[in-house]
């Protein structure tokens, strides 16, 4: 088995600009790789913001022009993914040569997503996570992901997953990424509050797995002079006071939590350690109990169009019909036809 480096930033972007806070990937990743490590995380919705203390306008029965200005910004900093900022980050990937998960509010068609992005050390994009279920009034603003990005990376640091913020309160879900043998399970959050490490810790022991949390520690001053918060804030205001740890299989914080400023906290990760603490707890292993409980989980994509050939379907058993699991795709205007003119 294999010892890891492993770090989490806890800092601030640059709040609601894009390319000024994926510099601040790439200085960070870089400093953290010099201290030796080959796993870096960084916290919830860092590019280009968590909107912390935001209401976008809502209320019961309205929105205001003003929120949609604010929705508009928001949604002109966000990350295409593929697109240019997301090769941006692999890049800082790339220069740091180690993994990194970074949280990031990714833009797809009109609708935003609080997601997980996962690069190589080369810069490749390995894979993503849209949160499932948005808590509270992030709802106004970050649609639902699907069973399709719920993975578990092959890595060279080891089998790596992530959980974002309130998910990790989800036992289902987590569930799923014990099936699927994580080793190395990250927790993005925006949580601060004091009963987070618990949780961390919790999932560890449950899971047997590394868990590596990080959350941003951000001040008034990391977000735009004009942005709307309430109360008569200075500067220097906390607004996420932090709290990142690093926990082990038996649920032994190995760093942090911090909650005194911006930090980089790192650790060696013993992947040993992961049979060793298996050895008296595998929840999805000898300590279940699959004649009594079962979970079925939904991988498949959820496109909200499905377009068929027009006059492809028949009922089931008619003559010559075929059930609407065998019909055939329309080709999308603009696309070649090989059966000829209608």
């Amino acid at each position: 088995m294999s010892t890891i480096r492993a770090a989490v930033v806890q800092a601030a972007p640059v709040g609601f600009d894009r390319e000024r806070s994926i510099d601040r990937v790439r200085t960070l990743a870089v400093e953290a790789a010099a201290s030796g490590a080959g796993l870096i995380v960084f916290p919830e919705a860092f590019v280009p913001a968590y909107p912390r203390g935001l209401d976008f306008g809502a209320r019961v029965g309205w929105r205001t022009p003003a929120g949609r200005d604010w929705f508009q910004r928001y949604w002109d900093q966000a990350v295409a993914v593929p697109g240019p900022a997301a090769s941006a980050i692999g890049e800082a990937a790339r220069e740091a040569s180690a993994l990194l998960v970074v949280g990031v509010i990714e833009r797809d068609g009109g609708t935003l997503y609080c997601s997980v992005l996962f690069f190589g050390p080369d810069g490749a994009l390995l894979g993503k996570h849209r949160k499932l279920m948005p808590t509270a009034a992030e709802r106004l603003v970050w649609g639902f992901g699907d069973g399709s990005t719920m993975p578990v990376l092959d890595t060279p640091a080891g089998r790596l997953g992530a959980a974002i913020c309130w998910e990790n309160y989800m036992p289902l879900l987590r569930m799923h990424l014990y099936a699927q043998g994580v080793q190395i399970y990250c927790a993005p959050t925006a949580d601060h509050r004091d009963g987070w490490t618990a949780t961390m810790r919790h999932v560890a022991l449950e899971g047997r797995c590394f868990v590596l949390s990080c959350n941003q520690f951000t001040r008034r001053s990391d977000y735009p002079d004009d942005y709307p918060i309430e109360g008569d804030l200075k500067p220097d205001d906390v607004l996420s006071r932090g709290g990142s740890c690093i926990v082990d299989p038996l649920g032994r914080l190995l760093a942090g939590p911090d909650f005194e400023g911006p930090c980089i906290l790192a650790a060696d990760l013993d992947l040993g350690l992961i049979p060793r603490a298996k050895y008296d707890f595998d929840v999805v292993g000898h300590y279940a109990r699959p004649d009594v409980f079962r979970l079925l989980v939904d991988t498949r994509p959820k496109p909200v169009v499905e377009v068929a050939e027009l006059g492809a379907f028949r009922e089931p058993g008619a003559a010559g019909g075929q059930s609407g699991d065998d019909l055939r795709a329309r080709p999308l205007p603009g696309e070649a036809n090989d059966r000829g003119s209608d």
